[in-house]
């Protein structure tokens, strides 16, 4: 049965099959949860995704998760909020729905995702809990994998909207 967890935690001690990195266009580490997951899993993670080739806007690539408790990360890299006139609705979803096809491609039981595009790209919180929680649902009704999806919020601000809406 799929199931959906919240969590306040810090993903970068997660046991999970996968965490979600909120990456950028270059997959090369950032701020934010980008940075975290990139000091937490050592140097050969940036080693791998510059083999990667960057990524677009909702896209999601699979690297392994080095020195993380997490086997693997999925890299996605969320829209940028610019008042919601480009498609950034749709883009957030595309991340997130990726990143499931990814996880069910490769049969991991348990994902993780941060709260994607809600810190430095701005992307309004309710709005993209919605989305998330939305797409998650979706993906779980027609697809076996992952069987468990967490969603970590690291402050209480995201934490209470999450637990509000599920």
């Amino acid at each position: 049965m799929n199931k959906i967890e919240l969590i306040r935690e810090d993903i970068t001690k997660l046991e999970v099959d996968a965490i979600v990195n909120a990456a950028n266009k270059s997959l090369l580490g950032g701020g934010g949860v980008d940075g975290a997951i990139h000091r937490a899993a050592g140097p050969y993670l940036k080693k791998e995704c510059e083999t990667l080739g960057g990524a677009e806007t909702g896209q999601a690539k699979l690297t392994k998760g080095y020195d993380l408790p997490a086997s693997y990360v999925i890299h996605t890299v969320g829209p940028v909020w610019n008042g919601g006139n480009n498609n950034e609705e749709e883009l957030l979803e595309k991340a997130y729905r990726n990143s499931l096809k990814l996880a069910a491609m490769n049969e991991f039981e348990t994902i993780a995702f941060p709260n994607i595009s809600t810190g430095v790209y701005h992307f309004p919180r309710e709005l993209a809990a919605d989305i998330a929680i939305k797409t998650v649902r979706d993906f779980q009704q027609d697809n076996e994998f992952p069987r468990k999806v967490y969603f970590v919020c690291f402050d209480d601000d995201n934490f209470n909207i999450y637990n509000q809406k599920l």
